[in-house]
């Protein structure tokens, strides 16, 4: 026993001294050096630059004033803008989805290509696509006009109708990949054995499919709830002045006011929701994997 404690501490020491494990250090020190730049500094920066008043003292008035007043109003509306993208993301990715599963593997291979080709196109430009369709003139105006809806031109755009459209058809393509993943690797033979026991198509929807799905359609909510909190250009184009979000809040506060604490103030706030949200997501993922291994076992 002694001889084991003694000799504990040098195997590090032998480790570090193995040609392997310098090679390995050697190469993982570009990929250091590039986080450490890149990454942490600007973060560390960021919540410095929070702190400090304008003569170099450290305060928390920017975060108290990030919380209150206008401020808090826009990061409410960021949180429900994103939680409306989200939950339509949901709806429509999951239906989307099912469809492309039920596919043999050729055609559901072109269907998803077709969902994530546009995903390559410039935000930009299919946001400008967007604002084309949905203006006065647009092509959804004059067909509900050509339909005789009374009502049409309707407004959807620069209000929060709008930016949500945009923002969901962004965030869409995140959903129907995910989604699409778990669904496949569903057993089917869990669905055959409870229609064989008599079980309605509801039954099985409720009792055994779903609960399958659950932790996908958990982790593609709050993917898709993260992107949004940060997404600028959509909601910059496509929303009017009480559609403001956090990311456009920073923008004009660093363009237009000059004012960098309390921008940095309000990164850090968002930096902290984006993280809470991928902690969620790891926890789903992890309680999924222990479910689907309890259930395999």
């Amino acid at each position: 026993m002694a001889a084991t404690l003694a000799g504990a501490p040098a195997r590090p020491r032998k480790l570090l001294a193995s040609r392997k494990t310098r090679v390995g250090v050697l190469y993982a020190l570009p990929v250091v050096v590039y986080l450490l730049v890149l990454f942490v500094y600007p973060i560390f920066s960021t919540l410095l630059l929070s702190l400090k008043n304008a003569d170099g003292s450290f305060t928390l008035h920017w975060y108290a004033d990030a919380l209150t007043g206008v401020n808090l109003s826009v990061l409410f509306t960021t949180l429900r803008i994103s939680a409306e993208t989200a939950l339509l993301s949901l709806v429509f990715g999951f239906v989307l989805a099912q469809a492309i599963s039920r596919l043999k593997p050729l055609w559901a291979g072109l269907a998803m290509l077709v969902v994530v080709v546009p995903h390559f196109v410039s935000a930009l430009v299919r946001t400008y696509g967007w604002i084309i369709m949905l203006g006065d003139k647009g092509l959804v105006n004059e067909t509900l006009a050509a339909m005789s809806i009374p009502g049409t031109p309707f407004q959807l755009l620069y209000n929060e109708l709008g930016v949500v459209i945009g923002t969901t058809s962004m965030m869409l393509p995140y959903t129907v990949l995910l989604l699409y993943g778990v669904m496949r690797g569903v057993d089917l033979r869990l669905l055959a054995a409870a229609s064989s026991m008599g079980a309605g198509r509801v039954t099985i929807f409720r009792r055994v499919y779903l609960p399958l799905v659950a932790p996908g359609l958990a982790s593609a909510g709050l993917l898709s709830f993260i992107l949004s909190l940060g997404y600028y250009i959509t909601p910059a184009l496509m929303g009017g002045p009480n559609q403001t979000m956090i990311a456009t809040l920073i923008n004009q506060q660093v363009t237009k006011e000059n004012q960098w604490n309390g921008a940095a103030a309000q990164g850090v706030i968002l930096l902290v929701l984006t993280l809470t949200g991928l902690l969620l997501v790891k926890l789903v993922s992890s309680l999924g994997a222990s479910r689907k291994k309890r259930s395999g076992s």
